[in-house]
């Protein structure tokens, strides 16, 4: 492909992804999402943005702050996506932190607790969220929330008997989610408010994805090992989640470029990448396919085969840091797979935003726009990541 024309490619990309964000994702989030009374955010939405059900997402309450503050940041000053972000905080700091400091998982709409889990993710997201809104509004108390949030994140994970533990002590086991969230949790943060704590955070989480969780035998990095590393060889253990894979390829590439392309953190990356792509397009449908086993037997989830929205998103983000790092226009190949097989099968061209859940020959599983775990997250980062990095590339062509 000439320059001419991979800057024409790039250019009309990035307006696609300003129209389709600005025009069709955000209204219709700020619309039906919204609440208007309680605060926050709802996300349980039907195909045409009607309320199935008020139970709210925490992750979603710090989720949607982070991506209002950040279309803010980004994108244009709308002061309703400013507002937006603050009301998500301030129903997370009056609603979702129980009395040991912890989020729950899922609050009603007025803001009881309903349910409470093991892992810190609310609080992975509420931080983000507390440290955009930080940079957009200007107000460095949040920042400082954030940055405050983050350590007791680290001294939670760090304290035995603190987080229930996911197995009995018969299996010890170490997992990729929170490995890899802790270095875009703390890249966000960083944005906002230097500390050394954040540094050494993403160096150790780059440090245990390299030495434990990448295994060259499989060319895969696995989502659950040994203390060590060492391979479990059960379903669990032989899992491989490409989307979250491709996801964590382009945390490391972000980061690699704030470190001027550091050679051995954009390689690390550009593996994990490759390796990844590899195990998840489907060949014979195309799109993402959601889980692998590393010895090529039966997956046990039951959603194994089916395209899902998120890791067609990380790998449209992941395709374009991979070539603004490499030029290697194998890259730019993988953006348009994806992105093709993704715009041809996910956006409701009728009634607004995208389909979550996809048969593997790319029919609609469920129509629903939203639900605890999909909301607006994923696609708006999409969106606005994948506009500024089409901008960045072409600014240097």
């Amino acid at each position: 492909m000439k320059s001419m024309d991979i800057k024409s490619y790039l250019q009309n990309w990035a307006a696609s992804y300003h129209k389709d964000l600005t025009t069709d994702i955000l209204p219709f989030w700020m619309e039906h999402g919204l609440d208007r009374i309680h605060g926050g955010v709802y996300t349980c939405l039907n195909r045409d943005g009607s309320l199935m059900d008020s139970t709210k997402s925490v992750w979603f309450q710090g989720r949607f702050g982070f991506v209002a503050a950040y279309a803010y940041n980004h994108i244009e000053q709308n002061p309703e996506w400013l507002a937006a972000s603050r009301s998500c905080i301030d129903f997370i700091e009056q609603h979702c932190t129980d009395t040991d400091g912890r989020m729950y998982f899922e609050v009603t709409a007025e803001g009881t607790p309903l349910r409470k889990r093991r892992y810190v993710f609310s609080e992975t997201f509420a931080a983000i969220a507390m440290s955009e809104y930080a940079i957009a509004s200007g107000d460095q108390t949040y920042a400082h929330k954030a940055l405050e949030l983050f350590r007791n994140i680290r001294r939670w994970l760090a304290t035995p008997g603190m987080l229930e533990p996911k197995y009995l002590p018969t299996l010890q086991s170490r997992g990729h989610s929170i490995t890899m969230i802790l270095i875009n949790t703390a890249s966000r943060i960083r944005a906002a408010i230097q500390d050394p704590e954040l540094d050494e955070q993403i160096n150790q989480s780059i440090h245990d994805l390299q030495k434990y969780h990448l295994h060259p035998e499989f060319k895969a990095l696995l989502e659950m090992v040994g203390p060590d590393g060492e391979f479990i060889d059960t379903c669990n253990g032989r899992l491989i989640n490409p989307g979250h894979c491709i996801e964590t390829s382009w945390f490391l590439l972000e980061e690699a470029r704030l470190r001027n392309w550091d050679k051995d953190l954009t390689q690390l990356a550009l593996q994990i990448l490759d390796w990844s792509w590899d195990w998840g397009w489907d060949k014979a449908y195309g799109g993402l396919i959601n889980f692998r086993d590393c010895r090529q037997l039966p997956v046990q989830d039951y959603s194994q085969d089916m395209k899902f929205w998120w890791p067609q998103c990380e790998t449209i983000i992941a395709s374009l840091y991979a070539y603004l790092a490499t030029r290697d226009e194998k890259y730019l190949l993988m953006h348009k797979m994806v992105s093709d097989w993704t715009y041809a099968h996910f956006p409701d061209r009728e009634q607004g935003e995208w389909y979550g859940y996809l048969h593997r020959d790319g029919t609609v599983a469920q129509p629903a726009k939203g639900n605890i775990f999909k909301g607006p997250f994923h696609i708006p980062r999409m969106m606005m990541y994948a506009y500024g990095l089409c901008n960045d590339i072409c600014d240097t062509l």
